[in-house]
């Protein structure tokens, strides 16, 4: 089977958007590939953390993606700290990527304006250690929204270049992007993705929100005055709406459009909300079990850093051999 390499950062809370857009088609992806899936804290700090809240995130973030059904009989999950590896071979990458390659990355340029009393130098240098992160596992595909197929490419280009000069060492990725649910918006404000760091109360529908929460919010989700619902992509509010209902529903868009014929928008937001309660009630309470045996999630981590960290160090072996370095 092909390889699959993806990673999640444990900074603030999982949401529907995370949820639809990378985990839900991480646990499809194991029926068909070699998965290793990384909980990516190292490039977490790249904005100030709360050490202990860090930490505990990273540990929480594990709790729910094997709520979700992770399954570390099929793959392999780790955090990225626990193998030296994914910074070692950064700084070799560094020292193959051009600044300009590097300065033409958009999300820099998102971040720095989000955090202009924090840019640092590994803000601007995440994508190598992105690429790292892929090229270490000899990943084939890679699960990427639309905002990362630029640090994809990125990763592309050095390890194209990296196997022209030195020989063949690394397989060149190719991005898996899903079919449905891969970009989720904002409830508030539908123009915009939704996110974890959004401050609007109305936002976002997190996996661990309670029934009453989801409902509220979805009730209070944006929508527009013509009254008709339909798949209609300049209708931002009605279109994600639906885009949520269809990732949960599996129905076909005529399906779901001759279901809600002759309904208003409140029986839309009602409906979503309902489909999302439901969709989501087993996996919480998959996490609160899993909060009574922590020692079961720190099993997991450790045996998938175990045959993480035997993939990483060959990789990163023969990398060294082939620029010289002892």
């Amino acid at each position: 089977m092909k390889r699959v390499f993806s990673g999640i950062q444990p900074t603030g809370a999982i949401h529907l958007g995370n949820y639809l857009g990378a985990v839900k088609n991480w646990v499809a992806y194991q029926q068909d590939y070699e998965n290793i899936f990384c909980i990516v804290n190292s490039h977490a700090i790249t904005i100030a953390q709360n050490p202990d809240t860090l930490r505990e995130k990273t540990y929480e973030l594990a709790m729910i993606l094997l709520a979700c059904g992770i399954d570390p009989k099929k793959s392999h999950l780790f955090i990225q700290s626990e193998i030296d590896e994914h910074t070692a071979l950064s700084w070799i990458l560094d020292c193959n990527i051009a600044m300009g390659e590097m300065s033409r990355m958009t999300q820099f340029k998102d971040k720095s304006q989000k955090n202009p009393k924090n840019i640092n130098v590994g803000l601007f240098n995440y994508p190598a250690l992105m690429a790292a992160d892929i090229l270490l596992y000899q990943a084939e595909l890679v699960p990427v929204g639309e905002d990362q197929k630029q640090h994809l490419e990125l990763t592309r280009n050095v390890a194209e270049r990296f196997n022209r000069d030195f020989g063949e060492c690394f397989k060149i990725p190719e991005a898996l992007i899903p079919p449905i649910g891969a970009r989720v918006m904002g409830l508030d404000n539908p123009e915009t993705k939704m996110s974890k760091s959004a401050n609007g109360a109305n936002h976002a529908i997190f996996l661990q929100d309670s029934a009453d929460e989801i409902m509220k919010k979805f009730k209070k989700a944006t929508t527009d005055s013509q009254g008709v619902i339909a798949f209609d992509k300049n209708r931002a509010g009605i279109y994600n709406l639906l885009g949520i209902y269809e990732a949960f529903s599996k129905k076909s868009k005529d399906e779901i459009e001759k279901h809600f014929a002759n309904k208003g928008y409140g029986d839309l937001k009602r409906e979503v909300a309902e489909i999302v309660i439901e969709s989501l009630r087993p996996i919480q309470e998959r996490i609160q079990q899993l909060k009574n045996d922590r020692s079961y999630v720190m099993d997991v981590l450790k045996d998938g850093a175990f045959r993480a960290r035997e993939i990483a160090a060959k990789t990163y072996r023969e990398v060294k051999d082939r620029i010289g370095l002892v």
